[in-house]
């Protein structure tokens, strides 16, 4: 198994584990990959989604999902980060 599956991308963590000092680039990671997949469900690109039957097309709806679920708990990790960060020291 390849270690890169896009250039310029690791490869992918386990569902969940985010690190906090990754954060950021892992929301970028999980946005660009969720912006890709969509891409090609709609418009031009959607050729393809209408013929793969309604078991594929379900399932590649449920990866969105995972993906969206995962940039949401990145997004509210950057968000403690940035208030924490934002927080006066006694």
């Amino acid at each position: 198994m390849a270690d890169q599956i896009i250039a310029g991308q690791d490869a992918p963590t386990s569902h969940g584990a985010f690190a906090s000092s990754d954060a950021a680039d892992l929301l970028e990671k999980k946005l660009s990959q969720l912006q890709s997949l969509l891409k090609c469900c709609y418009g031009d690109g959607c050729d393809w989604f209408d013929a793969i039957g309604a078991t594929h097309r379900d399932r590649v709806m449920w990866i969105a999902a995972d993906l969206a679920d995962d940039a949401a708990q990145l997004s509210q990790e950057l968000l403690k980060q940035i208030n924490a960060a934002d927080m006066p020291k006694a």
